[in-house]
This record gives structure tokens, C-alpha cells and sequence, in this order.
């Protein structure tokens, strides 16, 4: 028999299906937590340098932030400019050497920052940008690597290295000493959420029968929508980056227990040979099914010699690209995969430039989600292409109208609160 005929006669959606992807979304969360926290951590509150105008001995600085417009000059130096008489020109004079003095935060909104911690403004507002970058690299760097080591080691294996990488090296990242050393740490946590959240989808697909692949597959976005919202609350509550940092990482110690309650790829078996193991791992997900399988019952793979098996050629991500055909549909589906990362965290991690709450915005950015995701379940099924068509259109006009705001439109009062 073939996977999906057996899938059919076990369940393809039972009481093991279901089980399993309660342990695939739960990381979803946490996933969601490392992908957008930058905006918090990384996010630059008001600052003013204090070169010509120390404050008073024994006491602390009081600077009306909400009175003054901060810009860097080209050679990289700050300036302030009132923005009434009543306000004093605190940075005044700065030469190319940049903030002699200090910088002054504000800390209405956050605490501290990795921006606050280690003064990436002005002429070292580029390295900050630089983090980001190196974050979404090591999403590309993880998703090449373990893509290709979950197909030679298994998805169960890699998903569980991948947590316990994300764990280790996130925690670590809340202790950085430096600010290279936090970008190095979060580079690897950004291998880490490609390793997971690719294999967890494929893992889960994996063992689920055809008539409810696709309900399955988008259960996961739900998870990572609602990681999205939940982020928004804990940042509100937490407005220390490392102490923030460390509040979403940690969580991934409970997870060890993923070591014996997650189960292998019993296609992934197959594919590599290993039809007895996948055949016992069948059983056990047919008992728990209620659905014992025959006692004959044997996989179609048994049938191929070891002749047959030996030439077999491996595919590579040449063949994504080497008949017409496929390399007209893989260019399609790459161009849609870039404009709609392109678009999609282009505006998720730049909600700090929106002009209003930025804990609000991120909620109601994950709360969109949510019936974004329950409209593909009505449209999936019905036709592929009308439905991406819809949804690129509808996404690309409401971008392109954005031109028509006028400069400074903004919710009045609500980018302090």
C-alpha cells in the first residue's frame, strides 16, 4: 500500500494526528516571540546628547523629549532643535567626533534598549540596521541548512536541535556583552527559526491525510498569529530588552520533553528505507487511532529490490529549475515569495515609524491575522490561483494608497501612551 492509502485506513486526521500537532504549535509561539521582538528590543526611543549641557551635580537629567525634534547631520552628529522657546538646545556645537557628552534616553516608553545600551544613533545608527540584517540572514542561512540536513537526519531530529539551539542561544543573547556578540547570538536564533518551523510543518503534513492536509497545515499559522498578539502584552509588561529577551527564550527549556513524546516522519522512514521502523510507528498511530491496521498489510517500498533503490538518482535544488516548465513555476513561486516576505516584515518590524502606540500596533497587527488565515481556508480549496491573485492585489493597492497620506497624519496623543 501506498502512505496515503494507509493514512486513510488509520485516520488521516485522528486522535494521533491531533495530538501531534498540539506539540508542533506550541513552538509556534515562541517562534513568533524570536521573529518580531527586534521591535522592541532594537527600537530607538527620543535621545539628546548631552555635550553642552551637563546636568547639575548629584542630580539626573529631565529633558522634555516630547519638545524636541532630534536629526543626525551628514557628517553623523546629532542636533536638537526646539520645537518652542521654553526648550533648551541641549546638543548645540556637536563636531564631526559626534556625542562627546553621553547620550540622554527617554524612558517613557521603554526601560532600555539595545539602541540605549550601546548608543546606535546617529553615526552608529547603522549598526543597529546591520543586526536586523544578520538576523534575517541566518533565516536563510537555516532554511538551506536544515532543509538539507532534515531530509538526510529526519524532521523530528532537526526540530528538536533546532529548540534546543533557539533556547540556548536566546537566553545567551540577554546576556551579550557586547553588541556583536548579541548580533552573533542572534543570527544563529535566526537558523534556529527556520529549522523548526520548516520541518514542524513538514513533519505534520507528513502524517496527515490529503482530505485535511491543508486545514492542518494552516492550524500552525494560528499559533504563530496568536504569538504574534501575546508578544505585544509582554513587551508592554516587560520594557527591559534583556529582561524581555530573556522572557521569551526561557520558555524553551519545557520543551525537552519534545525527546519522547515526538514522533519521527514515517514518510521521511520510508523514503530513506527504513519501512520496518515506519511500519511499527504505523501501528502504534493506528492503536492510538482506534484504528488497528491488518496484520498484511505491507508498505509499497518493500516491493523495490536493493538493485532498484541503488539507482535511484537524488534530486538536488537544481531540479526546482532544470525542465521549462518547472523553472517557469519556480520562478513564479520564488518572485511571490519575495514580494510577500518583502511586504509582510517590511511593515511587521517597522511598526516603531507608524506614529502611535507601538504595543497597540502590534496587536492589532497578529488580531489580523486571524481572520486573514480563516479566509484561506474558504478560498484554498476553491482556486489556488484566483485566491494568491486576490490577496497580491489586494495587499499591493493598500500599499500603494499609503502614498496618498499626507506627511505627518498620525493618531494624535497615542505614540506616548
Amino acid at each position: 500500500m501506498k502512505f496515503d492509502d494507509v493514512l486513510k485506513e488509520i485516520g488521516g486526521f485522528g486522535r494521533f494526528q491531533k495530538t501531534l500537532y498540539i506539540w508542533i504549535c506550541l513552538p509556534q509561539i515562541l517562534l513568533a516571540f524570536h521573529m518580531f521582538v527586534s521591535i522592541f528590543t532594537s527600537a530607538v526611543p527620543p535621545h539628546l546628547c548631552l555635550s553642552t549641557w551637563p546636568p547639575p551635580a548629584g542630580q539626573e537629567p529631565n529633558f522634555n523629549f516630547s519638545q524636541v525634534e532630534l536629526s543626525c547631520s551628514a557628517g553623523g552628529s546629532a542636533q536638537a532643535h526646539p520645537s518652542n522657546s521654553s526648550t533648551r538646545a541641549v546638543s548645540e556645537g556637536l563636531g564631526v567626533g559626534g556625542c562627546q557628552g553621553g547620550w540622554e534616553y527617554s524612558k517613557e516608553i521603554f526601560h532600555s534598549t539595545v539602541v540605549t545600551e550601546w548608543d546606535l544613533v546617529c553615526e552608529n545608527a547603522t549598526l543597529n540596521n546591520i543586526g536586523s540584517s544578520i538576523y534575517m540572514f541566518g533565516l536563510l542561512v537555516g532554511a538551506v541548512l536544515f532543509g538539507a540536513l532534515s531530509d538526510k537526519y529526519g524532521r523530528r531530529t532537526i526540530i528538536l536541535v533546532g529548540l534546543a539551539l533557539q533556547v540556548v542561544f536566546g537566553v545567551g543573547a540577554a546576556f551579550a556583552p557586547t553588541f556583536s556578540i548579541y548580533i552573533m547570538l542572534r543570527f544563529v536564533v535566526g537558523t534556529t527559526i527556520s529549522a523548526v518551523i520548516m520541518n514542524a510543518f513538514v513533519l505534520g503534513t507528513e502524517w496527515t491525510g490529503l482530505k485535511h492536509r491543508m486545514l492542518a497545515g494552516i492550524i500552525t499559522d494560528y499559533f504563530f498569529g496568536f504569538g504574534y498578539i501575546l508578544l505585544a502584552g509582554v513587551a508592554y509588561l516587560i520594557r527591559d530588552w534583556r529582561h524581555l529577551q530573556l522572557a521569551i527564550s526561557a520558555p524553551g527549556f519545557l520543551f525537552i520533553f519534545y525527546i519522547w513524546v515526538l514522533p519521527k516522519s514515517a514518510r521521511w522512514l520510508m523514503a530513506n528505507q527504513k519501512n520496518e521502523e515506519a511500519l511499527d510507528l504505523i501501528r502504534k498511530a493506528a492503536l492510538v487511532n482506534g484504528n488497528p491496521l491488518r496484520d498484511d498489510i505491507e508498505l509499497q517500498q518493500d516491493h523495490k529490490s536493493a538493485k532498484t533503490v541503488k539507482k535511484q538518482r537524488k534530486h538536488t535544488v537544481i531540479d526546482l529549475v532544470r525542465t521549462p516548465k518547472m523553472r517557469r513555476q519556480s520562478l513564479i513561486v520564488f518572485y511571490l515569495w519575495f514580494v510577500n516576505v518583502l511586504v509582510y516584515y517590511g511593515l511587521s518590524l517597522n511598526i516603531s515609524d507608524f506614529g502611535i502606540n507601538i504595543y497597540l500596533t502590534q496587536f492589532i497587527f497578529g488580531l489580523v491575522e486571524m481572520p486573514a488565515r480563516t479566509i484561506t481556508l474558504f478560498t484554498l480549496n476553491r482556486s489556488r490561483q484566483i485566491s494568491q491573485l486576490a490577496f497580491l492585489t489586494v495587499g499591493g493597492l493598500a500599499c500603494l494608497l499609503t502614498i496618498f497620506i499626507p506627511d505627518g497624519e498620525s493618531l494624535s496623543g497615542a505614540s506616548h501612551t
